[in-house]
């Protein structure tokens, strides 16, 4: 194994119906992708591959038009890869395994979402009816296996009694921690450099909230977004000593009735054949979805919360699906300072991602 991360960026994250709303998915994508080659030393001609995570776009090969955009050579194909939430991380792990093979020596791989600009969805009647739109699609072949997200949350949240007022103390932290903080891995796009959405979130302002499902509300609830963030993957004899190394990661399936702890077999995987546990970890980038997937994935884990997303999460961000493993990958390169890191995501229909770094 010797695939390194030399070189990690993201746009800010927006909530949908922002500043980054007439901005296409390559509009978001190539300034960040000339950023993280200007910081990586590298010119276009060297990359030889881009990966792409992209939740709901309508097709046409994103990471190709994300590829053009950004100048990157024509022979750049551009992979294109829809894991939903975890296809940001995922996309991170292949372009260390094309690397690890000696497939590429240079790939660039992450996300990028724009939940403003987002296809509309209609299913067509074969027996040539109205078309019938549609937000959410199918995430397993049951209909009562495939739950709706926040009610998926809101049934692990009866199952492990984890109250309301804990949820929301979670995202007044997460708020706390992310409120007015001047992040240099954020490219400036649109007027925004700094991440839209954390505010002064208080317990009271918390409670006021309105209940999506049950405990789930709009305050302990990721919003909408739009983002784009993108690592440089290459390989040890061209990174110089500089950089993080990818240590490990898997994907896992898990119960897609309950998405939200799907990570945490992936985490147990990813430590155990680093030979290392949880408490040796220096820093933690888990998604916050919902709180409650994140408080439950840390716990089941064995996670030292205090380690846990230093400067917020999703829930003081929002949650650009495709883009969000991405985002986490690249927190964790600018924020981790020695030693181990991990970034874990979940995803719809019961899956989840591990990545492992060591500085």
């Amino acid at each position: 194994m010797n695939a390194m991360i030399i070189a990690a960026r993201r746009t800010a994250v927006v909530p949908r119906g922002g500043a980054f709303a007439r901005l296409s998915i390559e509009d978001l994508a190539a300034p960040v992708i000339a950023a993280l080659l200007a910081d990586a030393g590298l010119d276009a001609v060297a990359v030889d591959e881009v990966i792409v995570s992209n939740a709901l776009g309508a097709g046409g090969n994103p990471a190709r038009r994300v590829a053009l955009a950004a100048g990157l050579p024509e022979r750049v194909a551009g992979l294109s890869l829809d894991r939903q939430c975890a296809g940001g991380l995922d996309a991170v792990l292949l372009a260390r395994a094309l690397v690890d093979s000696g497939a590429a020596k240079v790939v660039i791989a992450g996300g990028v979402e724009s939940y403003s600009r987002r296809p509309l969805r209609f299913a067509t009647d074969p027996d040539g009816g109205a078309a019938i739109p549609y937000d959410q699609p199918p995430f397993t072949p049951w209909p009562d296996r495939d739950p709706d997200m926040s009610q998926a949350a809101e049934a692990l949240a009866l199952r492990l009694q984890i109250s309301r007022a804990e949820q929301d103390a979670w995202a007044v932290d997460s708020h706390r921690k992310a409120k007015g903080l001047p992040l240099a891995e954020i490219v400036p796009l649109a007027g925004q450099a700094h991440d839209a959405f954390a505010r002064d979130l208080t317990p009271v302002l918390a409670a006021r909230a309105k209940p999506i499902a049950g405990s789930i509300t709009a305050a302990n609830a990721a919003v909408a977004a739009d983002a784009a963030a993108f690592v440089v993957v290459v390989a040890a004899d061209l990174a110089r000593g500089q950089g993080l190394r990818i240590v490990g990661g898997a994907t896992l399936g898990a119960d897609p009735v309950e998405p939200g702890l799907a990570p945490v077999p992936a985490i147990r995987q990813v430590l155990a054949r680093a030979g290392i546990a949880p408490s040796d970890l220096a820093r933690a980038e888990v998604m916050e979805a919902y709180a409650v997937q994140a408080m439950a994935c840390v716990r089941a884990a064995g996670l030292d919360p205090a380690r846990i997303n230093p400067e917020g999460g999703a829930l003081a961000r929002g949650h650009p699906i495709g883009a969000s493993g991405a985002l986490l990958a690249v927190r964790l390169f600018h924020g981790l300072q020695q030693g181990y890191g991990l970034a874990a995501i979940a995803a719809a229909g019961g899956i989840g991602t591990a990545l492992l770094l060591r500085r």
